[in-house]
């Protein structure tokens, strides 16, 4: 139950977190608990000290603070729906010349989400604070000073769309998207491969016991410390059988065990493997090739035909092959007696190298820019390349493309 427990939360914490209503519901409560500060503040003795010594500062007349505050929260609203409403224009026309895959990117972006969170925030604390004022004689007893803070808000939100305009209007280019999506691919690149000696061959084992799948999906990888725990506890090594981001059907093998497990002991191998509907660059920097590919075959597309854009993406292209090419995945994961408990499939250089590259060869073949700017990367790529594997491989590409021109 404890492990269903643990399954349960790691499905759905990333579900929530990138949620675009996680942030702003954060924030909008941050800023009503700030709204029943200021409120009591205001109303405390220190705050009427304040409005008493400092005239300015007072709003004697209740239906002159109603009218700010009023005011205030129908434009924020106003502004709210105009900047999102441009948000999703621009997104709809971006995914329409691009991929409907890098939609994650734009919508998920933090800062939209925190600009977000601060408009809904204003106009919380702006009709919480319209329900403070009462008919009095007394101008001390209204809110004054939270409504000079309402205000300065106010003055800092305005400033805050005129960078959104600005923010916007540079995050949908091209380029942008391209270096964000090669960013983070580089980054899961960068925690998932290591500079240093391949261990050469597979370690061969006798299997006894089949993991399948619980349910269709994504394969998205498994927890490498609880995983080793189990096979510890088991004594036993485990030999997945397919690369992260490869889909798979329920009750497809999945891993090969060494050792007869019990049905319950079965279940919670399974229940450590990640099996999602949709796919993460985080998890599989596999993913973020393919993203790229996808920009690129879409931008030789006969309909939209920029290659340019797909110039920038085989540019992104050859610096993740680069970083490839010397480094690699760890394949064996090894408890701390130095035994191998768990070994994964991999995809080699020469696959992630043909299913992301030569799609976009196949488009663009009959384009001399895509061919001479290939033929500048594939000779700086053989120049990188560490072993003979690798630069026959560049040669025979090299050598196809020069036939086919």
């Amino acid at each position: 139950m404890k492990i269903n427990i643990r399954t349960w939360f790691r499905e759905n914490y990333n579900r929530v977190i990138n949620s675009i209503a996680f942030y702003p519901a954060i924030i909008a409560l941050l800023f009503l608990i700030l709204s029943s500060l200021s409120i009591a503040f205001d109303f405390s003795e220190e705050g009427k000290q304040i409005k008493y010594r400092l005239h300015w500062l007072r709003l004697k007349d209740p239906s002159t603070a109603r009218s700010i505050i009023a005011s205030i929260a129908a434009g924020i609203i106003s502004l709210t729906v105009f900047s999102f409403s441009m948000v999703m224009i621009v997104l709809s026309q971006t995914a329409s010349q691009m991929s409907n895959r890098i939609l994650d990117k734009l919508i998920g972006s933090r800062f939209q989400q925190v600009v977000l969170g601060i408009y809904v925030g204003t106009i919380v604390y702006a009709l919480f604070l319209l329900s403070t004022i009462r008919n009095v004689d007394s101008g001390v007893h209204i809110p004054a000073l939270s409504t000079y803070l309402l205000i300065g808000l106010t003055i800092c939100d305005i400033f805050l769309f005129i960078y959104f305009l600005h923010y916007i209007t540079q995050s949908v280019k091209y380029d942008v998207i391209i270096r964000r999506i090669y960013e983070e691919t580089l980054s899961a690149l960068e925690s998932s491969c290591h500079a240093g000696i391949v261990e050469e061959g597979k370690i061969p084992i006798a299997t006894k016991s089949v993991i399948l799948t619980a349910k269709s999906g994504v394969y998205e990888g498994f927890s490498s410390r609880v995983l080793l725990e189990l096979c510890d506890r088991e004594n036993c090594a485990i030999s997945i059988l397919h690369p992260q981001g490869t889909f798979l059907m329920e009750g497809i093998p999945l891993a090969n065990v060494d050792s007869c497990l019990s049905q319950a002991s079965n279940k919670d191998f399974q229940n450590e493997f990640y099996i999602h509907q949709s796919e993460s660059i985080k998890e599989n920097f596999f993913y973020g090739c393919r993203q790229l590919t996808e920009v690129g075959i879409k931008a030789l597309s006969p309909g939209i035909n920029d290659p340019g854009t797909a110039i920038q993406v085989m540019r992104a292209l050859f610096e993740l092959y680069s970083f490839r090419i010397c480094h690699t995945p760890k394949e064996y994961i090894r408890n701390r007696e130095n035994e191998v408990r768990i070994i994964k499939k991999e995809l080699s250089f020469e696959e992630v190298f043909d299913t992301t590259l030569l799609p976009i060869w196949d488009y663009g073949k009959n384009d001399r820019m895509i061919c001479n700017e290939l033929k500048r990367l594939l000779d700086q790529m053989m120049l990188l390349a560490p072993n003979m594997r690798i630069s026959k491989l560049l040669l025979e590409v090299n050598r196809a493309m020069d036939a086919a021109r």
